[in-house]
């Protein structure tokens, strides 16, 4: 359960690219606050705006959007990224489209990301009791193809090496929420930052949020067993250098 050697040792800052507001937090929360304890510069790129986050029929669409925009930089403020930014793309409407992808290029080659996060999309079904959201799947294969062949290619949105930005190759991509991981992130020491990021998207607690957090410990638990310790969060790591 290791990924290729010196996959997990990079230095360079860091972009998680998620579909939603709090998929971060609940996938890989740990992790993110842990490569920022280490010194490396994190960022999030989420990519709708989470207006379809409610069972409530009244509520108002445009005024959830904002709410979210506003527990999600709350979020990262307590893992110390250093940027949360979402685009206005409608909750559930997200496709794998050029505008989509030039955004995230954009993103990585502006924060220099070495590092990628994102979900892996080929985890559709998860036992015999959920299947993954599309959003999700199309999150991930959006920042998996603005990693290659998007960011590092100059001849992809070339306009933006006119904007003073480089085509910038990421060394690693590290997918969450996968079937087939192939590495337990330690996360024992952070754990209880993750579930602090996680309780500041306040709208969610009466929505779901509140299951996240059992499942969350369960799950931790259970990956932590693999390598010995209290708390994991799983991945899987391709390691592109």
């Amino acid at each position: 359960m290791t990924p290729a050697p010196d996959a997990t040792q990079g230095i360079g800052p860091v972009l998680a690219v998620f579909a939603h507001p709090d998929d971060a937090e609940i996938s890989a929360g740990g992790t993110l606050a842990n490569w920022v304890a280490a010194g490396r510069e994190g960022h999030l790129l989420v990519l709708t705006n989470g207006d379809r986050g409610s069972s409530d029929p009244g509520r108002d669409r445009a005024e959830l959007a904002a709410t979210r925009k506003i527990e999600t930089e709350a979020a990262a403020g307590e893992l110390g990224l250093a940027s949360a930014q979402i685009l206005s793309i409608h909750d559930g409407e997200l496709e794998n489209t050029p505008a989509v992808r030039e955004a995230t290029v954009r993103r990585i080659r502006e924060v220099k990301a070495e590092t990628v996060l994102t979900c892996d999309p080929t985890a559709i079904f998860f036992e015999n009791r959920y299947y993954n959201h599309s959003d999700h799947r199309t999150a991930a294969m959006i920042a998996l193809d603005s990693v290659f062949p998007g960011a590092g290619n100059p001849h992809f949105f070339s306009e933006q090496l006119g904007d003073g930005l480089d085509a910038r190759e990421v060394h690693d991509v590290w997918l969450a929420w996968s079937n087939d991981p192939n590495h337990v992130e330690d996360v024992t020491d952070r754990f209880e930052t993750k579930v602090a990021a996680l309780a500041r998207h306040a709208s969610q607690l009466t929505e779901g949020i509140r299951f996240f957090e059992d499942f969350m410990q369960k799950e931790a638990v259970e990956a932590g067993v693999k390598i010995g310790v209290a708390r994991g969060e799983e991945f899987r790591i391709l390691d592109l250098r």
